[in-house]
């Protein structure tokens, strides 16, 4: 099983690991493309602070950022599954799983990402900010620039079984799975729903979207269950205390599409 996650803007402190090496990271095909990426923002935020700023969208309290990304060739690294913090890394909290579902985790997940493409949560990385959505003066619209380098390289990290697709619109935007891994592709969306006047209403959440997959992603983990395709994977969750509507695809190519309802926002 293959788990693709968002990253988060808020990330921690630089580690006090040694300095990046490219050449460990998970899926090597993205090297030369993380090289470029990691280049250009790297002079651009020692070049010049105020156009950094503005094209990596800063406000004037993250300033800070620019100086973190010009020193990132330097900077201390630590496990990309500590470096990304926020809502749905908190649900997930790796941390505090035991050995074998940290295990799991090294083997299931990756994390996208506007400057390395993907990486494993294992891999070692600093913290840095630039995100999908970024437009680099000479690389153009990073969603954009992925999107061949991923064709090339992403179906065969997908292997032969399920694909857990958890990420947000901008980082789905930077690889689409196509024929037949996307028929072995499933994709969450959250609702929540409330019973109003008698009757059951259910809205698209935001921040509770992502501590929900967090979570859905901590108990697969945990209970180390592997379902090799969308609707084992429906039953999986099912079991593990989720209630889970399938939309199988309409036509061949197209992923599986999971409503995950939740009744109680925390």
């Amino acid at each position: 099983m293959l788990v693709l996650l968002p990253p988060s803007e808020g990330k921690s402190a630089a580690g006090r690991g040694a300095p990046l090496r490219p050449e460990s990271l998970s899926l090597p095909g993205l090297a030369p493309a993380r090289a470029a990426v990691l280049e250009e923002l790297v002079e651009l935020c020692r070049a010049d602070e105020e156009k950094a700023r503005a094209v990596l969208g800063l406000s004037e309290g993250l300033r800070g950022e620019v100086a973190k990304n010009a020193d990132l060739l330097t900077a201390g690294t630590r496990p990309a599954g500590e470096v990304y913090t926020g809502v749905l890394y908190d649900a997930l909290d790796l941390a505090s799983l035991d050995a074998a579902a940290r295990r799991r985790a090294r083997q299931w997940l990756l994390v996208f990402s506007g400057l390395w493409g993907a990486v494993g949560v294992a891999d070692r990385i600093p913290s840095y900010r630039c995100s999908m959505g970024v437009k680099l003066p000479a690389l153009g619209a990073l969603g954009a620039y992925w999107r061949p380098v991923m064709a090339r390289v992403m179906p065969e990290a997908a292997g032969d079984g399920l694909v857990l697709d958890l990420r947000s619109a901008a980082y789905a935007s930077a690889w689409k799975p196509k024929g037949e891994v996307a028929g072995r592709t499933a994709t969450v969306r959250v609702l929540h729903a409330q019973v109003v006047d008698g009757v059951e209403k259910r809205s698209v959440v935001s921040h509770f979207n992502k501590a929900t997959k967090g979570r859905i992603v901590r108990d697969l983990l945990a209970a180390g269950a592997a379902p090799a395709a969308p609707a084992e994977l429906v039953e999986a969750l099912r079991d593990l205390g989720h209630v889970v509507e399938a939309t199988e695809p309409s036509a061949a190519g197209k992923p599986w599409a999971l409503d995950v309802v939740v009744r109680e926002i925390h």
